[in-house]
């Protein structure tokens, strides 16, 4: 394939501000990495986090950026050391905090970031999952610890996470309660969710009692009052909180930042020590390997993608003005190279 030497993108330039399309040289590989034509990218709430700032304490990009964090694609060239993946391989995966750029027709990313695309998705369902996948699967399994049988409760359950975080935590076995809408309940019922709560009628914290993971997305008083449905040694792991001194310590973010998270968090561990319960608020890792245990459970039908709206390109920012109604029931996707 002859690969070009610039390349459409879509890009932040300064926080606050709206993202650009601009045309950038197509990346160099190094030994490790493989430079995959991207097909498809999905649109993700973290880039919203990015462009306002709110990130910047736990993810400090040096502007500008090329902005996306998930993808599908072919490999197009691939560095000398790389032994797992060949050029015309379809692939998907999630790049490094630091190395995103899916919202563009090519991404260098090392080959332990990436897998083979489960072969009964195509390129836009693929790349609606690998984000969601293994912030479901790291928030369950590396965090949660979940085990067949254990109760678990995610929040929002018809999102981008939750549809995913739903499936996974079936297919391992565990009994799953979820918020949804009234529109959204049968969706998230045919997902496998064993109890589903209208937030527009119901309280979840009035509602559950005895879990054995809480998985949050909303933070706020949604995250305060989910240690209350917990058992003693139960664990809450969320996206949406506050981090701690490990967190910045884990995330080479400095002894000044870490002692900042820990001061900004005191009142979370505090309800964790009230509640005789695990806290834990992460960003999620890319992984290979990870999301070849996921690849697994797709081409079983244990997990499905659950697609929103597709959008070409040309679309995008129309796409993320539709990611920011946060009402969508999954992911929104863009078409790249097609």
């Amino acid at each position: 394939m002859n690969i070009p030497k610039t390349m459409a993108a879509v890009q932040l330039f300064k926080y606050k501000h709206p993202f650009v399309k601009n045309t950038i040289p197509v990346p160099t590989i190094n030994t490790n990495e493989v430079l995959v034509a991207i097909k498809a990218a999905a649109l993700n709430p973290v880039d919203i986090g990015i462009q306002s700032g709110k990130m910047r304490m736990i993810m400090p990009y040096k502007l500008p950026i090329t902005v996306g964090n998930d993808f599908a694609g072919v490999i197009v060239q691939i560095g000398k050391n790389v032994t797992k993946f060949k050029v015309s391989d379809k692939v998907y995966g999630r790049p490094n905090d630091f190395k995103s750029g899916t919202l563009a027709q090519y991404i260098a990313i090392n080959e332990r970031e990436i897998a083979l695309m489960p072969k009964n998705l195509d390129f836009v369902q693929a790349a609606s999952i690998p984000l969601v996948s293994l912030t479901s699967y790291q928030a369950l399994i590396e965090y949660g610890h979940l085990k067949p049988g254990q109760r678990v409760f995610i929040q929002a359950g018809s999102g981008g996470v939750g549809t995913i975080a739903i499936q996974i935590a079936k297919a391992l076995g565990a009994y799953v309660a979820t918020t949804a809408s009234g529109k959204n309940s049968a969706l998230v019922k045919s997902l496998g969710a064993d109890k589903v709560i209208d937030y527009h009628t119901e309280y979840f914290a009035d509602e559950l009692r005895n879990y054995d993971i809480a998985f949050d997305t909303l933070g706020g008083n949604f995250l305060k009052d989910s240690f209350k449905i917990l058992k003693p040694g139960g664990r809450v792991i969320t996206l949406n909180g506050l981090p701690d001194y490990r967190f910045g310590v884990d995330h080479d973010l400095g002894r000044i930042r870490s002692i900042l998270f820990e001061i900004a968090s005191s009142h979370l561990r505090h309800l964790a020590k009230k509640y005789h319960v695990f806290y834990r608020f992460f960003i999620m890792h890319p992984s290979g390997s990870q999301l070849a245990t996921i690849t697994k459970f797709i081409e079983e039908g244990k997990v499905k993608p659950i697609i929103d709206k597709v959008y070409s390109y040309n679309q995008v920012f129309t796409a993320y003005d539709h990611l920011q109604s946060k009402h969508a029931p999954g992911k929104t996707v863009v078409k790249i190279n097609v």
